[in-house]
């Protein structure tokens, strides 16, 4: 039996870009996804995690994503929208509103839990996906960010974070070959840094490990998996073999993605095929809003700026955002902000951060030195006290630290919101 779905992964709903929202660009995001669902009618929706972009999402972005579920159910009433936690997400926050999920074919699975004698819960973490006639043509093994407080501990296979999470995959794995027949496919989805993934410098696309020593392996899956659905990477990539992919996010999270071919993967898996059996198709997401990153000494970046499209955007969510690198070798002029927005044109852009490179020489590619006007962030006034203090770098200490700066952000900006 064949089975197509789609694979996407970390929407971030409810983000703010340098304290701009998102909502217009996640909107026409949503809005595009409905029309793909429509025309191809698929049997599932993955989205491998990071649905949204912090812990307590606001009403809206929460309202944003039900509404969605919504509307997908009315256009495909046979689709299932499947759905895991990512390090982003509250696992518990998500697993909530099951009842409300369940009216819409949505199903969610936010933390690991345990049976009643200690062992891991499998039944909560395979997933059967059904055709329209309700006939099981896959299982989806949904791994939702795997937190070392839920994974170890449970026997004596799972002492640290690295031998429970091979004891899951293989636990997992194996009770899923138990179930399938072979004419039902079998899909991991998983919220993971992978060995060989390349990442971003983005902000959303926090590193969940330390100096890549606990990026996952590829070998963890069997090859009786007929395909990983990976989130947490921004960017759309294969990892080792085809058939393990990050379908990256559906907008830019940050400036360094602003080439990012951002899409969503359409795959088809047939398993009575003995060869060809997996096809699967990027499809393009058009950008709703535009990202300028403008480069160059201060008489190159005015000329740019003044070059820019002048055609006025009225509404605020949907102007374009712009990012300026000067260099140079001599101080700032003290009114340097007000010189670059008067170069901008009126009523386009949304220049959102200035920073500069400081020339040592203006010969040598070796002497420059970046310096960044921006203020140093949270977490790396945290690492640089961490590592006064004498502590080494911790993955669970750094992990609970930004858990508590995005909740005060969230808090901070649901205030404003109210303001």
């Amino acid at each position: 039996m064949t089975v197509r779905f789609f694979h996407t992964s970390d929407w971030h709903l409810g983000q703010y870009f340098h304290n701009h929202p998102r909502h217009y660009e996640h909107e026409q995001f949503l809005a595009w996804l409905l029309e793909q669902i429509k025309q191809k009618q698929p049997h599932a929706l993955l989205i491998a995690g990071d649905i949204f972009d912090v812990l307590n999402p606001s009403s809206q972005a929460q309202k944003q994503l039900y509404q969605f579920l919504a509307d997908a159910h009315d256009i495909a009433p046979h689709m299932q929208t499947l759905m895991i936690a990512g390090n982003h997400d509250s696992g518990y926050r998500i697993e909530q509103v099951e009842p409300l999920l369940e009216k819409y074919h949505a199903k969610t699975v936010g933390v690991m839990q345990k049976t009643a004698d200690g062992t891991l819960d499998l039944d909560r973490l395979i997933l059967p996906i059904y055709d329209a006639e309700k006939n099981i043509v896959a299982w989806c093994l949904a791994l939702p960010f795997l937190r070392s407080a839920e994974i170890t501990g449970i026997n004596e296979h799972t002492n640290n974070s690295q031998t429970a999470i091979a004891y899951i995959h293989q636990q997992l794995i194996a009770e899923a070959k138990r179930r399938k027949t072979a004419d039902q496919a079998l899909i991991l989805m998983s919220h993971a840094h992978m060995q060989g993934g390349e990442t971003s410098t983005s902000e959303s696309e926090r590193p969940i490990i330390i100096g890549n020593e606990e990026a996952l392996s590829t070998s963890l899956f069997d090859e009786a998996i007929d395909y990983v659905a990976l989130g947490h990477l921004h960017k759309p990539q294969k990892v080792g073999q085809p058939h393990i992919r990050y379908s990256g996010s559906p907008i830019p999270l940050s400036f360094s993605e602003i080439n990012y071919k951002h899409q969503i993967v359409e795959v088809t898996i047939d398993p009575s095929q003995a060869q060809d059996n997996l096809q699967f198709e990027a499809i393009s997401i058009p950008r709703s809003v535009e990202l300028h990153k403008i480069r160059g000494e201060l008489t190159e970046v005015m000329q740019q700026l003044k070059n820019l499209p002048k055609n006025v955007i009225e509404n605020l969510e949907q102007r374009e955002y712009v990012e300026i690198e000067y260099h140079t070798d001599t101080p700032p002029p003290p009114n340097l902000r007000q010189q670059l927005e008067d170069a901008l044109p009126k009523d386009r852009y949304r220049l959102v951060r200035i920073s500069r490179q400081y020339l040592a020489t203006e010969k040598s590619s070796e002497s420059k030195a970046s310096i960044n006007l921006e203020p140093p962030t949270p977490e790396q006034l945290f690492q640089q006290l961490w590592h006064k203090m004498g502590y080494q770098a911790d993955v669970e200490v750094t992990q609970d630290f930004h858990s508590l700066v995005l909740a005060a952000k969230q808090q901070l900006a649901d205030e404003k919101h109210k303001g």
